[in-house]
């Protein structure tokens, strides 16, 4: 699957990376998944406040996450097809990558990812479906480069 990418960049955050990279991260995640044809998705780098409205208006949870993904559900088909929106909370991502001792463009990719997986039909809410979409994780992430997100860091441990 061909996929555009429309970044909107709503973060301060120095770190965040440049629309190329966010562009390539979520291209590579709609080709690993597979089918045919041409669709477009939106990855908004956001700020700790506007991650926690939405996390808080549509998970019900407080705080900001380090990723959401909104499907795109229209009554209508469009052309292109919209998959749906990812957004991505900056600083937490910045903090995590810092926490677990990872590189933080390797772990901005792997949100990206993620969230891209979960516009196209990728879930974990069991064991079974979080190990099939952490074997694709894996495997565009390594293809991107960047190390076994799941793996841990022996020099990241106290």
């Amino acid at each position: 699957m061909k996929l555009r990418v429309d970044v909107q960049r709503a973060s301060d955050e120095p770190r965040a990376p440049a629309a190329a990279a966010v562009r390539r991260w979520a291209a590579a995640a709609a080709r690993a998944a597979g089918g045919a044809g041409f669709a477009e998705v939106s990855v908004r780098l956001v700020d700790e406040d506007e991650g926690a409205d939405l996390n808080g208006a549509y998970r019900g949870r407080a705080g900001a996450t380090n990723v959401l993904s909104f499907p795109f559900d229209a009554a209508e088909r469009t052309d292109p097809p919209l998959l749906g929106d990812v957004v991505v909370c900056a600083p937490v991502v910045v903090r995590e990558a810092a926490a677990q001792g990872k590189d933080a463009d390797a772990h901005f990719a792997h949100m990206v990812v993620h969230g891209v997986l979960h516009l196209l039909g990728h879930e974990h809410g069991d064991d079974a479906r979080a190990a099939v979409m952490e074997d694709v994780e894996r495997r565009v992430l390594g293809e991107l480069g960047y190390p076994d997100p799941y793996a841990e860091r022996v020099d990241a441990l106290p």
